[in-house]
């Protein structure tokens, strides 16, 4: 066997990349086979996204700050990267969320799950709806439930079920904090496909989330507290970095780790017509003129830098067609004194029509209170949705008194922060169109033919949340090592 066909090339080094890369590497070791695995990745650090700061006794994330739980994917790999005993639960105390409504907080209904009621009583108490949109919410425990199977927006699907008010004023700024997108332009088997099997599965949404919700179990973990074990949110104690620096940690003495590099071309080189066992390889070219050979490669890199690689070989429209959002967050820290008010439960949202410059607050000294030092508040706040983008690119003097411009007027808070942090993340969270899936298909059936043993995985394809893109990864491994052999 040459080199090149016992070698793989992973090209991206977020969370994607790097699970690639470990179950690669696991997965050959397992089955006895000398495989050569090299991470390409542009920026001076691996880990993406999954940015920590450490700064004045504040834990700060400039990423992702946790991940949903329970999910067998990233508990397999927190297991096998000895990282149980440094999970952290969101606090016990957050049964409050708040939306902004009409200019004032008002509290979540109780029961609500992705937007969704699963209690009719708290919903006809709440303030956010008016008495006729209380009445069509409720009218989904009533109308027939759609006996076709083809995709729709996520928007379409919502007021079908529950009427425009629920998701104007409810569903829509819960579904911003994952997506950043217009709900009438988001696939819902591409965002949230459990939507479609409640309803074939009870008719009702209502009713199909009241007989799911409080079913999950604790996680199957030796190390973890009680609180870890049955929390939905979990994080790390030095931030979510940790999974980042672990993996790198794992991965440099057995993978090549290739930093500050860009791929320009992949190139496909034809298999020997005299050799009928042979296989195509690939040529990988490098900005700085390098060639690597490979016989496989996986390519985690946002659709739109895979595509221009892609395109001589394939249709890349689907790629074409995943639109990315820009979004910023900021985080404050402020001197508890300074708060005027008690900050109960763990944020409010902002629906679109309040017009704000914030989608959503996190109150992360509550949610997560080993970030801030005591005497101290942490709040995490965001910026820039589908639509409503322009504030990401404002200067960040401008950024910020739009910022706390918001929080006078909703929270009354007018001293200054003693802390400031500001990350804007460009093109970051795609946007999956009606038929999203269908495409992916396509492609993926179309690069089995013309270009075999090239994969593809991460937030463009099949879920933008820190699990979706480990099982992606995982996946993805999976797939070239069966192909190798």
């Amino acid at each position: 066997m040459d080199t090149a066909s016992r070698h793989v090339v992973v090209i991206g080094g977020g969370i994607s990349g790097l699970s690639s890369a470990f179950y690669l590497h696991k997965f050959s070791v397992e089955q006895g086979m000398d495989l050569t695995i090299s991470v390409i990745e542009r920026d001076q650090h691996f880990g993406g996204q999954f940015m920590t700061l450490h700064k004045d006794g504040f834990v700060i994330e400039k990423g992702p700050d946790s991940f949903h739980a329970p999910n067998e994917s990233m508990m397999e790999l927190i297991s096998d990267l000895d990282l149980e005993d440094e999970l952290v639960a969101a606090s016990s105390d957050l049964d409050r969320t708040y939306i902004l409504h009409r200019g004032e907080l008002q509290k979540l209904p109780q029961g609500i799950s992705l937007g969704i009621p699963t209690h009719i009583k708290p919903l006809f108490k709440t303030n956010l709806l008016s008495f006729p949109g209380k009445l069509r919410a409720g009218m989904d425990l009533f109308i027939p439930k759609r006996m076709d199977d083809y995709d729709e927006s996520v928007g379409s699907f919502l007021e079908r079920r529950l009427g425009q008010e629920v998701l104007e004023n409810i569903a829509e700024p819960l579904l911003t904090g994952i997506y950043a997108g217009d709900t009438y332009k988001l696939s819902l088997q591409a965002t949230f496909p459990q939507f479609g099997e409640i309803e074939k599965t009870h008719g009702s949404l209502i009713r199909g989330m009241k007989s799911i919700a409080g079913t999950r179990g604790p996680l199957d973990l030796s190390g973890p507290s009680d609180d870890v074990q049955t929390s939905k949110r979990l994080t790390f104690r030095q931030g979510m970095q940790s999974i980042a620096h672990s993996l790198v940690h794992y991965l440099h003495p057995q993978v090549n780790l290739i930093q500050n590099t860009c791929v320009t071309a992949i190139e496909r080189v034809e298999k020997s017509l005299e050799d009928a066992e042979a296989r195509n390889t690939y040529q990988i070219v490098l900005d700085s003129g390098k060639v690597l050979s490979a016989a496989a490669v996986i390519l985690t890199t946002p659709t739109y830098v895979a595509s221009p690689w892609l395109e001589p070989y394939v249709s890349t429209r689907m790629l074409d067609h995943v639109h990315y959002i820009s979004v910023a967050n900021i985080v404050m820290g402020f001197d508890a004194a300074d708060i005027p008010q008690p900050l109960e439960g763990s944020g409010f949202l902002v629906p679109r029509k309040e017009k704000r410059n914030i989608t959503a607050c996190t109150w992360t000294s509550n949610k997560w209170p080993h970030t801030t030092p005591e005497g101290k508040v942490m709040l995490r706040l965001y910026v820039g949705r589908e639509g409503d983008e322009h504030n990401v690119d404002l200067p960040d003097e401008q950024m910020i008194e739009l910022v706390r411009k918001d929080l006078r007027e909703v929270l009354g808070i007018e001293a200054a922060p003693v802390l400031t942090e500001i990350t804007r993340l460009k093109d970051s969270m795609p946007q999956y169109p009606v038929g999203h899936l269908n495409a992916l298909e396509r492609l993926r059936e179309e690069m089995a033919v013309e270009l075999p043993g090239i994969e593809v995985a991460g937030s463009g394809y099949e879920g933008v949340e820190v699990p979706d893109c480990v099982r992606q990864g995982r996946n993805a491994a999976a797939k070239i090592i069966q192909f190798i052999q």
